[in-house]
């Protein structure tokens, strides 16, 4: 039986003429789920109770489980159990503009970045899309405001669960599902070529930002697998040509490692690669884990890494650090909770 918060609009649509019925009650239902919020059929009150039992046949109505929520200044982190009890993790952050969820796309990754929690742990399954569209739900619920700004950058590789992630993108996007500006969400990917092309063709104006870490194959191949798969040259040539389609900056993630990527010449190396893009670089200070040997790069050493950047006229910012103080680290939350 499938839940219902997995049906895009359109493929409500599409069940309601298949079951014959009329197409403007997906509208309707939508309605129900997303803006009034209801907790179970029976509160649809403009749907027949005929139809209703007919949807109950086909549809489940069941939750995510909240099984901890750990705070910090401006950031909350919820772990979730699954109906096969496996655990995911999403982040709440309070901004100036808004709230911001980091959602998680997997149980598990198998991507393999050394520098990663989620990566130590395999790949379970993919998230279908109503494990990601209940996070947001469930923290709106629990939180009593609007989510406003949504990153797919939590456990999981989300362009190895690619239709899932775009269907998901669709609901929380549709004006009759969350209505979140398509502007205001960010999908983020370490580098899986083929995906990035087929997202130039999606409808919707999502935001990529691309894990890079490094700016050459040899320290890329050491901390990210993936690299020697779609090494530089096939990625960086994809992403300009999917800048050329869709006219959209993209962002570059990189995580200071100690020692490994945080050099003044690794800086210039980085500033000669994604010269002539537009795009901009987001400078991670790394969160430690007790499980991953990898260091913190040092707040000077950070600022110096900064400086070389905006010297060779690469925009540039030090992401604003969330929860230093509890298991901040993306899958970090999960490990502990599966680990004990």
């Amino acid at each position: 039986m499938k839940n219902i918060y997995n049906l895009t609009l359109e493929e409500m649509e599409n069940y309601f003429l298949s079951i014959g019925s009329k197409k403007f009650h997906a509208k309707q239902l939508f309605e129900w789920l997303y803006i009034k919020r209801i907790k179970s059929l029976d509160e649809a009150s403009n749907i027949s109770k005929d139809l209703n039992q007919v949807i109950k046949k086909d549809f489940e109505f069941n939750p995510l489980k909240i099984v901890e929520v750990q705070e910090d200044v401006d950031v909350k982190k919820y772990l979730f159990e699954l109906h096969d009890g496996e655990h995911i993790e999403a982040v709440l952050m309070f901004h100036d503009f808004g709230n911001s969820v980091c959602v998680s796309s997997q149980v598990g990754c198998n991507m393999g970045c050394k520098f990663c929690e989620s990566g130590r742990r395999k790949k379970v399954r993919n998230l279908e899309t109503y494990e990601m569209v209940l996070q947001i739900l469930m923290i709106e619920e629990e939180l009593g405001k609007r989510i406003s700004h949504v990153v797919v950058m939590g456990i999981g590789e989300p362009f190895d669960n690619y239709d899932n992630v775009m269907n998901f993108f669709t609901i929380i996007n549709s004006p009759f599902g969350l209505a979140i500006g398509s502007r205001h969400l960010t999908v983020s990917t370490c580098g899986v070529v083929p995906k990035i092309k087929e997202f130039a063709e999606f409808p919707l104006q999502v935001n990529l930002a691309v894990s890079l870490h490094a700016p050459n194959n040899e320290i890329r191949n050491k901390i990210m697998p993936i690299n020697k798969v779609y090494p530089l040259e096939k990625l960086i040539p994809a992403l300009k040509e999917y800048y050329k389609k869709t006219n959209r900056r993209l962002t570059f993630e990189y995580i200071l490692l100690e020692g490994i990527n945080d050099s003044e010449s690794n800086a210039l190396e980085l500033s000669k690669l994604v010269k002539g893009m537009n795009c901009y670089i987001n400078l991670i200070p790394y969160n430690e884990t007790n499980n991953i040997e990898f260091k913190r790069t040092n707040t000077i050493k950070i600022m110096k890494f900064y400086d070389i950047l905006k010297r060779n006229n690469i925009t540039v910012t030090i992401r604003r650090e969330f929860g230093r103080n509890i298991s901040a680290a993306c899958g970090q939350l999960r490990s502990k909770k599966e680990e004990l």
